[in-house]
This record gives structure tokens, sequence and C-alpha cells, in this order.
């Protein structure tokens, strides 16, 4: 179990790394806690090493990466340590960029819909994304995922893939037929999909019922 200021300071360096992709400085980490020193820093950060919270990436000045998230921690915490990659405004449909990807229609953030469709359109891939992989884009209907940053009307840009870390927001297909877009978490032999709504109820599922389509990386919201 971790003590409050263990978790506090995982939730910050998730937070961090989520936004930026990089880990914060020792100073940062300081700050957040109101820390007077940065040894209570790298004790911290021991710790929750230790614990198998965090891994150091060898070679990499101060660099970090977040195992696992405490069972513990609250909706709250889990929301505010996603901070979407948003590209605002300007997005033109028929831009012509070599990095174009296809838009398969639209996927409900609130309640399931038909699975992903066929393309309707084409988008720039973000320049900030690296492009290894393919990647698709959906339109968002509801409002389930807004506490995670993510809104009615965004364009999610998303990852192909079949797999998925506990956490993550994926585009998750129900009994072939159903798509929605969720965070994924596996608990033993079931499948939990959480809403970043508190009006919104997890749905769970047996693992059979569940493919992942693919992993948000981004996010397109024109103003």
């Amino acid at each position: 179990m971790l003590t409050k200021k263990q978790k506090n300071l995982l939730m910050f360096i998730n937070k961090k790394l989520r936004s930026s992709g990089v880990s914060p400085s020792y100073e940062e980490m300081k700050s957040s806690l109101n820390l007077k020193s940065k040894s209570g820093i790298h004790r911290l950060i021991s710790a929750l090493e230790e614990r198998g919270f965090i891994k150091r990436l060898a070679h990499k000045a101060r660099a970090l990466e977040v195992v696992k998230l405490p069972e513990t921690a609250s909706a709250n915490d889990i929301y505010n340590s996603f901070s979407p990659s948003v590209i605002k405004g300007g997005l033109d449909e028929t831009t012509g960029n070599e990095n174009e990807i296809p838009v398969l229609g639209k996927i409900a953030a609130g309640t399931p819909v038909e699975a992903i469709q066929n393309e309707v359109c084409r988008i720039p891939l973000p320049a900030n994304i690296e492009k290894n992989g393919e990647f698709f884009g959906l339109k968002v209907q509801g409002d389930s995922m807004i506490e995670a940053g993510i809104n009615n009307g965004d364009t999610v840009i998303v990852k192909k893939a079949d797999t998925a870390e506990n956490g993550k927001i994926v585009v998750a297909l129900i009994d072939d037929h159903e798509a929605m877009l969720k965070r994924i978490r596996r608990k033993g032999k079931t499948i939990a999909l959480e809403s970043a709504n508190r009006n919104y109820e997890t749905k769970i599922f047996g693992p059979d019922r569940v493919k992942v389509q693919g992993v948000l990386v981004s996010l397109y919201r024109n103003f």
C-alpha cells in the first residue's frame, strides 16, 4: 500500500508523462508535493520503484516510466491523470497531406453504436505523432468521456492495436458488432469498460466478448 505522498507523486508523474511525454524534473516534483528538498523525492521514487509502480529508463537522464497505478486510485485520480494531446481548430478534411488517415464514421462515447463503419473522409495525422503503425479517426458522439478531456464532436485519433494496457482509452468492439470508446481494465476473468463521467456506469464483460481495435493517441477539436 502506498503512502499519500507516494501516491500523489505517482499520479503527478503519470499526468506529466501523458500530457507531455516527458518525465517531470525533480524540481517540479518537489514543488508539486511542497517538499523542501529533493532528497525526499529521491526516497519516494526509490520506494515507488521497489514496489513496482515506476521504472527508471536506462541511458536517459531522469527518465521514468509508470508501470502501473494503484488499485485504490479514485476515479478522479485516474481521469485527471489523462490529458489528451489536442490539436485545436483548423481541421481541414481535404488537405491532401501525404500523412492522411481515414475517418471511419462515428463512435459513441456514451452508449454503443454499430461497429466501425467505412471511410467517410480523410484528415491529416497530427505532426507530433510518431508514424510507426496504422491510425484512423473517429468522430465522437456523447459525453461519457468528458472528464478525460474528450468532448462530443471531437475527432479522436486512434492507433490500431489488438491489445492495450490497463487504464488506456481504447476503441472496444463488443460481440463483433458494437463499438465504444472507453477506458479498459482487466480484472481476473472479466473486462471493465469505464466511462469518464460519473453519470455512466462501468460495463462489465467476459473476455471473449471484447476485442480491442485501437488505442487513443490524440484528438482534433474545432473551435
